[in-house]
């Protein structure tokens, strides 16, 4: 097999879709077009988890995945199928929800710094017993402990008993031991390890020990010495304390297998210079779904904005506060870690000024030699701020510059999870301007992506991350890409939206308006949507934009008015008639946006990835609604219908998108040779601007943007595309083009893209 794949496909394998049913797919991958599968993690995870990020053993594969017989099983049948495999790791954490599946945790909590295990964890013993946020928030909580077969109960959660303190009753024995459970509220300010965000189930590991990295990466390399792993996803590397030494390391291990690390670079933020192939592909996210949006909606959205949600701070402002308050409330714990590292001076001063860093600090964190000059920006924009903090500022600043101080190679970790808490999981649900910018990777301050910063972007990453992956839908997107492709059109017509989400607003209001304003926009991308779907976006929104009600404090009243409000839009029928009217009005220009983002990315430098089940239209939303289960055996009958000669339209049943996905795959795969360059292919006309060309070395991708105004203007008239061969043909209609050059009208008549390969001769393609 190929070491680097020439594309994608990823499957959640998870309890209820094991290895085996993943196996059962072989046939329908490479009917596809891709070369490799993409799996969900493997290894061991807490019972009943559907995701696999929470690894409890190392050593062995999920046994609820069909453990390793079902892995080899897997593994025969990619082989037999001419497919590869790629896996997704987990170096930063472990889960430890339930102690007694994690047996190095066990082994922690029974044994203290005594265990053997206690290196493994990121541990701060200096600070008393481990402390663990389990209790119920109420004085007695611990009343409800028992003694139970030599171990402490407490409700469903299960803990070890030191040797020699078993005698007694539950509260005394308790208290001899190396762990004190404590109220779950207690968690965020004072907890003693280090986390993987504000997740207290996810307990960090000390990869950077070459023991804990040995120990936790053994079955994985003993896979990729096997020969049966092709490529390896490292999952959230910003959160180790030495990211390039640990890249560096399973370089060293895995040579020649294609490595990716879920990297999320800020606008304009490049990859640093690891020993890897390239990021997950937020970054090409971001580009291919931005060059769908109007740049000259951003004044009119911005307006509208404003009189619906009567706020008018900035997006840097707006994350300024979000980051701040994740800093000192939800990361509390490790500020107060941080903060000890510099005993000289007043605590309460260091805590303030590594919090406004963090807030100010401009990307997920500062790598050597970039990483400077982020420092110099956080630390200009601090004393801003706060001048009031000037001096420990500057002696904070100080320690941060120097590489052998325990702060500088700390405070990294926090500023990542400083943004991923304060700007994707909490501004992305306070700002509401344009919704479809809020994602993964995006920047919704930067509006709209033109052509000739496209082909920038992608002559770059063609030249410097050839391997690295393109992607329009993960596990952790906040909305699927078709949903944003719909919500572009909203660009086009800002007048209009305005008009309707206004008379809405007004008809149904909520006492939190941005978050009406979210709300309206999720429905107009998501419909038609089911009802219990929206209602579990509605609340997982709010309750992450903590403004009118919080995961740690639900306000039932305002939660109430906001299910009422989603009821409505079912239920009263003039509403919902008007919503279903205007879903209806901007979907064939969203089906064109899709269709467009989706061939852009497909044929883009890079190794393109299909999420699960994304190759028909789908509408879903923030997880875990992006993890419902795929209808395999619909999209098998409509690729069989599709290579037995059927032409769909553009039509609800998404056929044309996944005769989009399999042909670019298929052509991918079959001719790599017909993508080794990258040229932009400018349109000439009076519609030039609206189409999106490129010439990958021998296959030419063509798309439509800004459909809707295409058609205002009078559609493509004579907008002519120049061709690098004479004789092309176009693999989702069949038709053959001849001559230099050619007109849009004529190649876009059925579907708003093309993709054009040489055509070849008679004798060649039999």
């Amino acid at each position: 097999m190929p070491d680097t794949p020439r594309s994608t496909y990823r499957v959640q394998v998870r309890p209820g879709f094991d290895l085996d049913a993943t196996a059962d797919l072989t046939d329908y991958l490479t009917a596809l077009g891709v070369t490799h599968l993409y799996t969900a993690p493997l290894l061991t995870a807490t019972p009943g988890s559907s995701h696999g990020y929470d690894v409890v053993d190392h050593r062995a594969v999920n046994p609820e995945l069909g453990g390793e017989a079902g892995r080899q099983r897997l593994v025969r049948a990619l082989r037999a199928a001419g497919l590869g495999l790629v896996v997704d790791i987990v170096p930063n954490h472990a889960g430890v929800a339930r102690p007694a599946a994690n047996l190095a945790w066990w082994d922690v909590l029974r044994r203290g710094r005594d265990s053997a295990y206690a290196g493994w964890f990121d541990i701060d013993w200096d600070r008393g017993r481990l402390l663990l946020p389990v209790l119920a928030d109420a004085p007695d909580a611990l009343d409800d402990l028992k003694l139970v077969d030599g171990e402490l109960r407490y409700h469903e959660h299960r803990f070890p008993v030191a040797d020699g303190t078993g005698d007694g009753t539950p509260r005394q024995v308790h208290d001899r031991q190396h762990y004190e459970l404590v109220n779950w509220r207690r968690g965020d300010a004072e907890l003693t390890y280090r986390r993987f965000f504000a997740v207290s189930d996810l307990a960090g590991l000390r990869v950077e020990d070459p023991a804990v990295f040995d120990a936790t990466h053994a079955e994985i390399l003993r896979w990729v010495d096997a020969g049966d792993v092709d490529g390896i996803r490292v999952d959230h590397p910003d959160g180790l304390r030495d990211p390039a030494g640990y890249l560096a390391r399973l370089r060293a291990a895995a040579p020649g297998r294609w490595l990716v690390v879920e990297k999320i670079l800020e606008y304009g933020e490049d990859l640093p210079d690891w020993p890897v192939d390239g990021t997950t592909g937020y970054d090409a996210l971001a580009a291919v779904c931005g060059l769908f949006v109007d740049p000259d909606a951003e004044p009119d959205l911005t307006a509208l904005d404003g009189r619906v949600t009567g706020r008018h701070t900035s997006w840097e402002d707006l994350t300024h506060a979000t980051k701040l308050e994740a800093a000192t409330r939800l990361l509390a714990a490790e500020l107060t870690r941080l903060a000890a590292l510099v005993p000289e001076l007043p605590a309460e001063q260091v805590r303030a000024a590594l919090a406004e860093l963090a807030a100010c600090f401009p990307v997920y964190r500062g790598y050597p030699p970039e990483g400077v000059r982020h420092l110099a920006a956080a630390r200009s924009e601090a004393g801003r701020r706060r001048p009031d903090l000037t001096g420990v500022l500057d002696q904070v600043t100080a320690r941060l510059r120097d590489p052998g101080h325990e702060l500088a190679a700390r405070f990294p970790q926090l500023t990542g999870a400083v943004m991923a808490k304060g700007v994707e999981d909490t501004a992305y649900y306070r700002w509401s301007r344009f919704v479809a910018l809020n994602e993964v990777g995006g920047s919704p301050a930067h509006f709209g992506v033109p052509p000739a910063e496209l082909h920038r972007f992608a002559t770059a990453r063609h030249v410097r991350w050839p391997a690295s992956m393109t992607t329009l839908s993960t596990h952790d997107t906040k909305r699927g890409e078709d949903v944003r492709a719909r919500l572009a059109v909203l660009s086009e017509l800002p007048g209009r939206w305005a008009e309707r989400v206004g008379d809405w607003m007004s008809r149904a209001p909520l006492a939190d308006p941005a978050l009406a304003h979210l709300l309206w926009q999720t429905a107009v991308g998501a419909w038609p949507v089911e009802r219990d779907r929206l209602h579990g976006y509605a609340e997982k929104a709010a309750r992450e934009a903590s403004v009118s009600t919080s995961w740690a404090d639900p306000d039932p009243a305002f939660e109430h008015e906001l299910h009422a409000l989603v009821d409505r839009m079912y239920d009263d029928p003039e509403l919902h008639a008007q919503l279903t009217a205007f879903a209806d009005e901007i979907t064939p220009a969203g089906w064109s946006n899709a269709l467009g983002q989706k061939l852009v990315q497909l044929a883009m430098p890079g190794v393109p990835d299909t999420y699960q089940g994304t190759e028909l239209w789908e509408n879903s939303l923030v997880d875990p609604d992006n993890r419902r289960p795929v209808d395999f055996a619909v999209r098998r009958d409509v690729l069989a219908r599709l290579d037995a000669g059927w032409q769909p339209a553009v039509a609800a049943d998404g056929a044309a998108k996944l005769l989009v996905v399999s042909r670019t795959l298929r052509l991918r795969r079959d001719r790599p040779e017909l993508f080794g360059g990258y040229r932009p292919v400018p349109a000439r006309g009076p519609a030039g601007a609206h189409a999106v060309a490129f010439d990958r070395g021998g296959a030419v991708a063509v798309a439509t943007r800004l459909p809707l105004r295409l058609a205002r203007d009078g559609g493509w008239r004579d907008t002519t595309l120049s061709l690098p061969v004479h004789r092309m043909t176009d693999l989702f209609t069949g038709r053959v083009y001849s001559g230099a050059e050619l007109l849009l009208d004529d190649l876009l008549s059925t579907y708003p893209v093309a993709l054009l390969a040489p055509t070849e001769p008679v004798e060649a393609a039999a």
